[in-house]
């Protein structure tokens, strides 16, 4: 009996797991996790422990076990990477984010399997305007504005450089994540996002510090992003899993930007307990190179065929809060 395996890479992080515990629900895929667990008291093996992965391979023998595998594979997902847009060793990043990316691309070209890949907003620098043109002459003109960004966009550069020649796996979409929220970015700590980081002072009855606004016309808790639940995000990665006809480059965003004030505001909601926001200096080390707006165009995946409504905030705060933060078991 032939099995059908999905590859997925940083599949115990918190968007890859999220991911494995969508696709897992297909009980006729053997879902196997590509990834580092580090250290036990981290935890994130639990963001794993509770989908019936089909195997686990460790990131260095990635190519080794694909090569054994190959006819098995339908599709890598692709989601590890160095996601710290503080992280120092610029050649770690590009070593990551972009040289492991190009050879898991040529190696689904070579064996013809679909793939799937995580870019980011990030590779859009600071614009106005969030549109996923993603031919060659539009992705070589974006200015990212971290080392992080920069690598994510390099690799979509060159991805649809080697669609325009000819040379691509039989799928490949690159999805260009917004600010995503939701289960299973305890490990993430710094790096979580700002509903989990504030919610242990919401709990507590205590209130909240959001950074101070260094633009003219934006007040302090109204900078703006695209706060997308990672729920939807594993519902378009499935989606896509089945719709093997659409290939390129698109946000995955809810298609709405909201302040960091709202988003505050609706974790004190989920609490059942009155907003209390005070605000803080914004570290310089980050001013110069801070978003103050995102917001995802969605039609391109809308005319691709993606129909499911995306969760709004309010909604899928209160799911955060209500079915993971306030629970003992926090986990997907």
């Amino acid at each position: 009996m032939t099995r059908r395996i999905v590859f997925v890479t940083g599949g115990a992080g918190f968007i890859g797991s999220n991911i494995v515990a969508k696709l897992a629900e297909d009980t006729s895929l053997d879902v196997v996790v590509c990834d580092r667990l580090h250290e036990a008291e981290l935890g994130k093996w639990r963001n794993i422990a509770k989908a019936p992965i089909g195997d686990f391979v460790a990131p260095d023998a990635m190519f080794d076990w694909l090569e054994r595998r190959w006819r098995d594979v339908e599709l890598v997902v692709h989601m590890g990477a160095v996601s710290s847009t503080t992280e120092p060793d610029a050649d770690k990043i590009i070593h990551t984010n972009f040289t492991l990316s190009r050879d898991l691309f040529r190696w689904c070209a070579d064996r013809q399997r679909k793939l799937i890949y995580a870019s980011s907003a990030a590779t859009y620098g600071d614009v106005a305007d969030f549109q996923d043109h993603d031919d060659v002459d539009s992705l070589a003109a974006l200015r990212p504005l971290n080392t992080y960004g920069w690598s994510k966009a390099l690799f979509d550069l060159f991805a649809a450089r080697q669609a325009a020649r000819a040379y691509a796996p039989p799928q490949w979409v690159g999805l260009k994540f917004f600010n995503v929220y939701g289960p299973n970015e305890e490990h993430k700590h710094s790096m979580k996002s700002v509903a989990s980081q504030i919610w242990p002072q919401v709990r507590d009855g205590h209130s909240v510090q959001l950074f101070k606004s260094y633009r003219d016309g934006v007040p302090d808790g109204g900078q703006m992003r695209d706060f997308v639940y990672v729920r939807d995000v594993a519902d378009v990665i499935a989606w896509l899993s089945k719709n093997e006809q659409v290939n390129g480059i698109y946000n995955l965003g809810s298609g709405t930007a909201r302040t960091f004030e709202d988003l505050a505001k609706a974790v004190f909601a989920a609490a059942g307990r009155p907003a209390q926001i005070e605000f803080t200096p914004m570290p310089p080390a980050i001013r110069d190179k801070y978003q103050y707006f995102t917001q995802a165009h969605m039609e391109r995946l809308r005319a691709a065929g993606y129909n499911q409504p995306m969760t709004g905030l309010e909604e899928g705060v209160a799911d955060y809060v209500g079915a993971y933060l306030s629970q003992p078991d926090h986990y997907r």
